[in-house]
């Protein structure tokens, strides 16, 4: 991809590149330039992220309730998606570099964060899977791992081809970044097990808690709609009351 400008077509290959052959990719990748074409790059991963995300929403299949909150939290989504894309690439950049230099390889931020970039590739990824936490929790944990891992995957390959890290420290570091987040995977199911079981034991029924929650959101909504519609007769009124004051106004200074 060119320093210069910004290639939008070498940016799809790229993106696809990366993904399916990681290897090939990064021993390849141009490090060197400046920090626009990342910035680019954030955006417009945060902006297809937020896409998915606003969608699951709206449909009501990610967890999130749907009809016009679910379009309302949506949008939000979406824009954080995309703010925290470039902030994430920017905190990305250093947590790579960091990582590079334990591995003994290049510790300059524009090069760290154009891989950065790069591996945020997986953002929509991960959010095209977003509507299985609606489905069921540990299948999305499960799958958000598996996504997890591959970005190590793909970093490892960063870590040895462009950063210039010692493969060895590199692999090893790797392993152990797998075997943190298999454990925080592990520590959070159980987690959640402890506490569907603790709310069984003092007989909180925590679908019926949801249905609760779900009707408490739809009285929100009604009472929402209702308290609009009331303020717009109300601004009617008062317009319509104004008007009539002007014209009374006018009668009587055409009168004088």
């Amino acid at each position: 991809m060119s320093n210069e400008s910004f290639n939008f077509g070498s940016f799809l290959k790229d993106s696809v590149d990366s993904v399916l052959n990681p290897k090939n990719y990064f021993s390849s990748l141009n490090i060197e330039g400046g920090i626009g074409e990342p910035v680019i790059k954030a955006l417009i991963y945060g902006a297809l992220s937020g896409i998915f995300a606003f969608l699951w929403s709206v449909l009501n299949i990610s967890g999130f309730t749907g009809g016009m909150f679910g379009g309302a939290i949506g949008i939000a989504v979406f824009i954080w998606a995309i703010v925290g894309a470039v902030i994430g690439l920017f905190i990305g950049a250093v947590i790579v570099l960091i990582i590079s230099a334990i591995c003994g390889g290049s510790t300059d931020y524009i090069a760290n964060a154009r891989v950065t970039a790069s591996l945020m590739v997986l953002m929509p990824i991960s959010s095209l899977f977003g509507f299985l936490i609606g489905i069921s929790g540990p299948l999305s944990a499960v799958v958000s791992l598996l996504i997890n891992i591959y970005g190590l995957y793909m970093l490892y390959f960063a870590l040895v081809g462009p950063l210039k890290g010692k493969e060895s420290s590199a692999k090893v570091l790797t392993w152990i970044l797998v075997a943190v987040l298999a454990l925080f995977l592990v520590i959070g199911l159980f987690t959640k097990k402890a506490a569907n079981k603790f709310l069984d034991q003092y007989g909180i029924d925590t679908e019926e808690m949801g249905k609760d929650l779900e009707e408490m959101g739809d009285d929100l909504e009604k009472g929402l709609k209702d308290l609009t519609k009331d303020l717009e007769e109300a601004l009617d009124e008062i317009v319509e009351k104004s008007e009539e004051e002007s014209e009374e106004e006018g009668e009587e200074e055409i009168e004088e």
